[in-house]
């Protein structure tokens, strides 16, 4: 476990694992959000977020958390550890409501508002996003894959990497 990708719908706590995991392993941890958006909400060109993908991922060890699907090909190239967050609406949904007006580090701000578009994909994710993600995960035979359903599955898979 040096390449690990971290995916799920958003406000499934990517960002929250992928930091425990981070503290437990000591390997690099990287969000693509940060790679991708400035801190006025604005992103950056498509070839700027590639480089700085591509420089993360020619290291030889790191943690990545986000979906991305213009880049989850390359993701799952270079990985050789997935978890993923597959968790249901309702705990998703919570998550997005519970992170309003919190300083987090995986965005470049403080989301103060709820966007209705950003809410209808977490609404749609299961149906239209879930069945991608499945199908390129029972692709990936040479990696390890985990499939968390609950956060108490995700949690006790950290509590017992401290252990070790």
């Amino acid at each position: 476990m040096q390449k690990i990708i971290v995916i799920g719908c958003p406000g499934s706590g990517k960002s929250y694992f992928s930091k425990e995991l981070h503290k437990i392993t000591s390997l690099p941890l990287f969000h693509l959000d940060m790679m991708f958006w400035n801190p006025d909400k604005t992103t950056v060109g498509k070839a700027v977020f590639l480089n700085r993908l591509c420089e993360v991922l020619q290291q030889p060890e790191w943690i990545i958390d986000g979906n991305y699907e213009s880049s989850m090909e390359a993701r799952l190239k270079a990985c050789d550890t997935v978890f993923f967050l597959d968790y249901p609406l309702e705990v998703c949904l919570n998550g997005i409501r519970e992170r309003k007006g919190k300083p987090r580090t995986d965005i470049p701000w403080v989301e103060t508002e709820t966007d209705e578009e950003f809410l209808e994909f977490i609404r749609n994710y299961n149906a239209e996003n879930r069945p991608k993600v499945i199908s390129r995960l029972e692709k990936c035979s040479d990696k390890e894959v985990y499939i968390f359903k609950s956060r108490e599955e995700s949690k006790g898979f950290l509590e017992s990497l401290k252990c070790r």
